[in-house]
């Protein structure tokens, strides 16, 4: 009895124990750590080279590269203002006639000459590339470019590989080496064979060394039918008459390099004679005064020539003789006549004269014309003060607010609602030319003070 109290105490015991006993925690089993990915990192894009540089790790340009450094260009094509280079292959260079590489490594300022043409100034795109039908050499001529079949040429060479990036600039490749043009605008007019009478004229006038000089020139040259549709006798009387015939000539030809996109974008022209053509657009044609550009940018080593389908002749008359013959302008015809100003207006110093028409003098007051004619230094001072000392264009004039008469007195210029006027007068016609200076009609006579 004894023990079996005891043993249910014991039991009692043990599940008090048990109770009170903190319950077991389950021991995890320890996890890998994970390793974080490293950030992808972008590959440097390497550096570019320049453009020697380019050509020589090409490997396909040692011919160019050679001639290059024979001609001292290296650093030319170096520098840091962009360029566009057209680049031959040495395959190129091979196609050569045999020795004229070695004839050009011998000739430094042709080599020199050939290399420029093969870059033009400015990073050029295939794709800007082909939007062009020329593009200006740094050897100072143009280039041409044309689409053909698929093709883009660069004169008779065709662009195999594009857009090769440099440092500063860019290489479109080339199969063959482009050559500028070596004959002067003389040697192209005596080889074309359309142009004798012009060559002819040319030798009989002294120009030809003129028009083989090194500074650049535009010709608009005639045909040989050109001069024969002249009136019979007409080329035989200017030969005979080389003052004549020099202006003629000289009125043909315009100083610098006239390519046919900027001639279209001009409205007159001054010629080598001192006088101005007129150029205009009509019906799709370039007029050149009266005569037709038929054929367009022949270029030369010293300038380009533009072909025209008629002699184009300058002003002989003087500023009284237009005057007179127009017919608009008697009365003041009258009063230089009058005032001994005829001689003046006739010499061969240019002069600008701002005409009053019949209707202008006839504006003023009643008597006045009477009066000036009975006062011969009033009279003398009014004409004066219409007349500027050299030739003045129109687009001149509307660049000056005023200018000095030969009375020494200045008129005012200005422009109001389109108009050009001279103090209160309009100027309703411009740029009448005559062999010594110009002409622009006013509608009101000018009044010194």
């Amino acid at each position: 009895m004894k023990f079996k109290s005891v043993l249910v105490v014991s039991l009692a015991l043990v599940l008090v124990l048990a109770a009170c006993a903190p319950a077991a925690t389950e021991v995890a089993e320890p996890q890998p750590t994970a390793t974080p990915m490293p950030e992808p990192t972008e590959e440097p894009e390497p550096e570019l080279l320049d453009i020697v540089d380019t050509a020589v790790a090409d490997g396909r340009f040692t011919t160019l590269v050679a001639a290059v450094e024979a001609a001292g260009l290296v650093d030319a094509l170096k520098g840091d203002d962009p360029l566009t280079v057209f680049a031959p292959t040495d395959d190129a260079f091979a196609a050569l006639p045999e020795g004229t590489v070695e004839a050009l490594l011998a000739d430094i300022p042709t080599l020199t000459g050939i290399l420029l043409y093969h870059v033009v100034d400015g990073k050029v795109t295939a794709e800007q590339v082909v939007e062009l039908t020329q593009a200006m050499t740094l050897q100072g001529q143009y280039l041409d470019i044309q689409v053909m079949d698929g093709k883009v040429m660069i004169d008779n060479a065709e662009v195999i590989i594009t857009d090769i990036e440099t440092s500063n600039g860019i290489i479109h490749v080339i199969d063959a080496v482009v050559l500028p043009e070596s004959r002067d605008i003389v040697d192209i007019a005596v080889e074309d064979g359309r142009f004798t009478t012009l060559v002819a004229a040319l030798q009989a006038a002294g120009l030809v060394e003129a028009l083989q000089g090194e500074e650049p020139l535009t010709v608009f040259a005639p045909t040989d039918d050109a001069f024969a549709a002249l009136p019979a006798g007409t080329v035989e009387a200017l030969l005979a008459d080389i003052p004549a015939l020099t202006d003629i000539l000289l009125y043909h030809v315009v100083e610098g390099k006239v390519m046919a996109a900027d001639v279209i974008e001009l409205n007159t022209a001054l010629t080598l004679q001192g006088q101005y053509l007129d150029i205009q657009i009509m019906d799709g044609k370039v007029m050149i005064d009266n005569a037709e550009v038929i054929i367009t940018d022949i270029e030369a080593s010293n300038g380009v020539i533009h072909v025209i389908d008629a002699v184009v002749l300058p002003e002989t008359r003087d500023i009284v003789d237009v005057a007179v013959e127009d017919g608009r302008f008697t009365t003041l015809v009258a009063a230089l006549q009058a005032a001994g100003l005829v001689e003046a207006l006739q010499g061969e110093d240019p002069l600008t004269v701002f005409a009053p028409t019949d209707d202008a003098f006839a504006a003023l007051p009643e008597g006045t014309v009477e009066a000036l004619l009975a006062d011969i230094p009033a009279l003398t001072d009014v004409l004066l003060y219409h007349v500027v000392e050299g030739k003045v264009m129109a687009a001149d004039v509307v660049e000056l607010s005023s200018a000095t008469t030969l009375l020494g007195q200045d008129i005012s210029i200005s422009l109001m609602d389109g108009k050009v006027m001279l103090n209160e007068s309009q100027v309703i016609i411009t740029d009448i030319e005559t062999s010594n200076g110009v002409i622009h009609v006013i509608d009101a006579v000018l009044l010194p003070q």
